[in-house]
Order: C-alpha cells, then sequence, then structure tokens
C-alpha cells in the first residue's frame, strides 16, 4: 500500500513540477546575455510597448465595467420582456475571437466600407477631408474590440454577485425610498466590489496577453515585443526578459486583487422568494436596458456571425478546401491530445491529495494550475526554452554514440504545441475534477478500504463512475480552449503545420476574412459550448 501511494506522490510532483518549469525556465534564461538586444529596446520603442500595454489594460477594463456592470444590474435586479434569452445571449460574445471582430469592425468602419460610403452618399461629402470619423485601427479602437468580447467575464460574475446579495437589504432600501439608482450605487455596487474585482483582473489579463488583435491593429505590445523580438530579432534571451516582466505584471494585477479584499468579510443570505425584489422597469427606462442589453449582443455577437455567415456562404468553394479539412484534423489531434493528458493529470494530483489529506499535497494542484494565468505568447518562450535544451542533449547522446542526428524532436513537432496547452489549460481539467471528487463522501475510502481494495483499484471501480461526468466536462473545456488557442500556436507550431486558429488569423492579417469565414464560424460555434455549460450552472445555483 506504500508503495502504491509512493506512485501517486512521486506523480503528482514529478508532472506538477514540469508544468511549472516553463515558468521558471523564463525567469533563469531572463538572467542570460541578450547580446545588448535588451538594452537597444529598452532604449527605443520599449517605452512605446510599455505605454500601449498599460492604456490597453486600462483602456479595456474601462470599457469592459462600462459595459458589463449596467448590464449585469439589469439582468439581476430588474424585469425586463425577454429576460430569460437576454440572460444567457450576453454571454456569448466570449465566445468570439477579439481579431474576428476587429477584422470586420474595421471593414464595416473603413472609408471603403459601407458605413462611410452610406454617410458620404447621404451628406454629399467628396472627400476625407470633408468629414471626421473616428479610425479603429488605434489604441483606442483595439481597446474597444477587446471590451466587447470581454465583458462577459465582468458580466458573469458581478450578475452572480448581484443575484446572491440579501433580498432582505433590497426591501429595506425601498423601504426608504430608494431608488433604483440609489439602490445600485448604495447597496447592489459597494457589495459587489469583490466579484468586481475578480473581474476586471481576469479581463486585465486577457487584455494584456492579447496578440491577434492588438498585431492587427498594429497596436505595439509587450506581447508583440516578444513576439518580434524571437522571430525578429532572433534572440531568445531579451524574448524571456519582456517575458518575465510580463509575468511580474499579471502576479501584480492577482496579488493586487486579493490584497485589496484581504480584510473583506461578507456574510449574506438570499430569501427563497426572489420574487419580491426584481424592479419593474417602465417608460424610456425599460426601453434604455432593452436597447443597452441587445446593443451589446448585437454589436459583439449577432452582427459578427451574420457576417460571417454570409462570407461563408459566398465563399464556400474557396473555403471547403483540402487545406481546411487537414487543418482540422491538426486542430482535432492536438487538443484531443491536451484533453487526455490533461484529464489524467487532473485525476493524478486531485486523487494524491485525496489519499495524502495533508495540507502539502495541495501543492501539486497550485504548481499545475500556474500556467492558466500566463499569456500563450509567454508561455510558448517558457516552453521552447526547455525543449530546445532536451533537443541539443538528444542529439548530442546520438552523436556520441555514432548515431544520426535525430532533429528537433521536441521542439519542432506537435509535442510543443500539446505541452504548452496542457501548461495552459490543465487548470480547467484540474478544477472540474477536483469538484466531481469533492462531492464524493470519504465514508467510500474507508468502505472500500476495508473491503481490500487498493488505491488504483479504488480509483477505477469506485471513483471513477462517480466522477465519469466531471471528467468529461473538464476534458471538453480543455479540448474547445485548445482549439481556440492561438498565442502559442502562432509561436509552436512546426513548418508547414496549421491549425485552426491560426489558419483564421493569417486570413484575416492578409485581409481575407472572407476565405476563412467557415473555419471561423467553426471555432466561434466550439466556443459556445462552454458558455452554455457555465450559464446553465448559475441558473441552476439560482
Amino acid at each position: 500500500m506504500k508503495e502504491k501511494f509512493l506512485f501517486w506522490k512521486t506523480g503528482s510532483w514529478t508532472f506538477a513540477l514540469l508544468l511549472v518549469f516553463p515558468i521558471l525556465a523564463i525567469f533563469v534564461t531572463a538572467m542570460g546575455n541578450s547580446d545588448d538586444v535588451f538594452s537597444h529596446l529598452l532604449n527605443t520603442v520599449m517605452p512605446t510597448y510599455v505605454f500601449n500595454t498599460v492604456g490597453l489594460v486600462i483602456g479595456t477594463v474601462l470599457l469592459s465595467l462600462c459595459f458589463g456592470l449596467p448590464a449585469a444590474w439589469f439582468m439581476a435586479m430588474c424585469r425586463l420582456p425577454g429576460e430569460k434569452i437576454l440572460q444567457w445571449a450576453l454571454v456569448l460574445p466570449l465566445a468570439m475571437p477579439g481579431y474576428i471582430v476587429g477584422y470586420l469592425y474595421t471593414n464595416w468602419f473603413d472609408y471603403a466600407g459601407p458605413i462611410q460610403i452610406f454617410l458620404r452618399d447621404i451628406f454629399g461629402w467628396q472627400h476625407v477631408s470633408d468629414y471626421w470619423f473616428p479610425d479603429l485601427r488605434t489604441l483606442g479602437g483595439a481597446c474597444f474590440v477587446l471590451a466587447l468580447v470581454l465583458y462577459p467575464y465582468i458580466y458573469l460574475l458581478v450578475r452572480a454577485a448581484f443575484m446572491e446579495q440579501s433580498v432582505s437589504l433590497l426591501q429595506s432600501a425601498r423601504l426608504l425610498r430608494c431608488t433604483p439608482w440609489e439602490s445600485f450605487r448604495r447597496i447592489s455596487l459597494p457589495l459587489a466590489r469583490p466579484a468586481i474585482a475578480v473581474g476586471v483582473s481576469l479581463v486585465a489579463m486577457e487584455a494584456l496577453g492579447d496578440f491577434g488583435t492588438v498585431s492587427y491593429f498594429a497596436v505595439n505590445t509587450l506581447t508583440t515585443a516578444v513576439y518580434d523580438t524571437w522571430l525578429g530579432y532572433s534572440n531568445l534571451y531579451a524574448a524571456a526578459k519582456i517575458s518575465a516582466i510580463m509575468l511580474l505584471v499579471i502576479f501584480f494585477l492577482i496579488s493586487s486583487e486579493r490584497f485589496s479584499r484581504r480584510k473583506q468579510k461578507m456574510f449574506q443570505h438570499q430569501c427563497d422568494n426572489d420574487g419580491d425584489y426584481k424592479y419593474q422597469l417602465t417608460g424610456w427606462k425599460k426601453w434604455f436596458a432593452l436597447v443597452w442589453c441587445w446593443s451589446l449582443v448585437g454589436s459583439a455577437f449577432i452582427l459578427p456571425v451574420l457576417q460571417l455567415g454570409y462570407y461563408a456562404v459566398d465563399y464556400f468553394s474557396q473555403s471547403w478546401t483540402p487545406e481546411f479539412q487537414q487543418y482540422s484534423i491538426n486542430s482535432l489531434l492536438v487538443s484531443v491530445s491536451a484533453a487526455v493528458i490533461a484529464v489524467i493529470l487532473g485525476l493524478l494530483v486531485n486523487f494524491y491529495r485525496r489519499l495524502d489529506g495533508k495540507g502539502l499535497s495541495q501543492m501539486p494542484i497550485r504548481l499545475s494550475s500556474l500556467g492558466y494565468a500566463v499569456p500563450g505568447t509567454v508561455l510558448a518562450i517558457g516552453v521552447m526554452i526547455p525543449l530546445t535544451s532536451m533537443d541539443h542533449l538528444v542529439n548530442d547522446i546520438a552523436i556520441s554514440l555514432g548515431l544520426g542526428r535525430p532533429g528537433l524532436i521536441f521542439s519542432g513537432t506537435i509535442f510543443a504545441i500539446v505541452f504548452a496547452f496542457v501548461v495552459r489549460f490543465a487548470a480547467v481539467a484540474i478544477g472540474s475534477i477536483e469538484t466531481s471528487l469533492t462531492k464524493i463522501s470519504p465514508s467510500l475510502d474507508m468502505a472500500s478500504k476495508t473491503m481490500g481494495y487498493g488505491s488504483t483499484a479504488m480509483l477505477r471501480k469506485v471513483h471513477l463512475p462517480l466522477i465519469r461526468r466531471g471528467c468529461l466536462i473538464a476534458g471538453l473545456l480543455v479540448f474547445i480552449e485548445s482549439m481556440k488557442e492561438l498565442n502559442a500556436a502562432l509561436l509552436l507550431r512546426p513548418f508547414n503545420f496549421e491549425t485552426l486558429a491560426t489558419y483564421v488569423f493569417n486570413f484575416a492579417s492578409d485581409e481575407q476574412l472572407e476565405i476563412a469565414a467557415l473555419p471561423a464560424i467553426l471555432l466561434v460555434a466550439v466556443g459556445l459550448i462552454p458558455l452554455v455549460l457555465v450559464n446553465r450552472s448559475l441558473e441552476q445555483k439560482n
């Protein structure tokens, strides 16, 4: 029995250290000599990168708050026509890749786009100097597009926080003749601060790690600096230094969010009768709420999907190609591989914690989950560093034994992409499996041991049948996230290897998204699955 427990312990710590090693490799490599490339960047373009990054994060967060907070309060605290549909429709923009929305909006609002053509026809304008029109290919435009697809983070968390607030407080506010605005400002908003802080940190980290949108808008940020330094200057050390700076910023954001609410203790109880606290909006207030919510859904999801659908039908013969089918198989291969490995890892670390039960057994879970906070571009640097060293070691050993040079068997194959996806999304599988395991009574473990089951047999015959649904959901979520991942795939893909995400991004970068509309719709459809699962679980809780 001790030998089997040692197997679970050794396996958990080994895999956890493997997953955290790319993060450590970034900081170790950042201390190396970058041949004055980093100094050159620091003295020339780095201030611009930092300014744009800070502006992108702040602008995206502020706009996401403007979009998400009112929508969350309307859906949680007000009665509106069609609110059941709106509740889940407001989550849909999260399935839209930012660079796709950015391409469509620039196509609509450019000088040669339908919006400006219509305005020129109406007002008789002849030249661009006759009128002013906002340029989307700017930092502000990137903030706007990212906020459209990221505000659901704030909407989901804050809406749940509003729905969990005490009904008695809201009814007391009515007795004191507080208007809906006063109730929102004085009661609902202060109580939702923890949820707002978490949502803001998620939006900030997503904006900080975005590459597709800022690259298409030609906004130079730290993420594009990592990409350009690695591929343009071919200097891994300088790229690692920039990646280390980004990691420190991310850790600062996470720490600040936790520090800001370290002393907050809010105990609330919501009554079972939830039919009395919602406001019945009438007149212009009702129409304002409806227009606000449906405008978000329409501008961030419905219109882009309709445009993609039109492109997919119109360019179907050019889209349905052997390349598209091959790249779909490629995405399926790497995503399924990452999902299977992540589920196995989730079972390993969670079952070890269940067997041990001590505080130290929590460490493999936390270490394995660190990669989820790391942007894909930064993670690609961390993955490439150890894999390149392993390739050099294998080739040196093969040469010393008189064998042929095997080549880049780790960093030059799909192994690198799969490994990066596992590091990035293992936290998703671990969390889902952990939730399922905690619902199993410890008495079943004791009964299994009484019947003579070892740890492996207990997992196979007792726990796996009970957590099968949790494992399937974990694998599905990792599969979907891997299908959509762009940043890591762009940097780690082997030669002549494309995924659907890189395939769509390449066409968007070449101003030819029409041809890639079919795979883009497939990516959006795949991204809708976890949103449906999340929204259903939120409705069940409330």
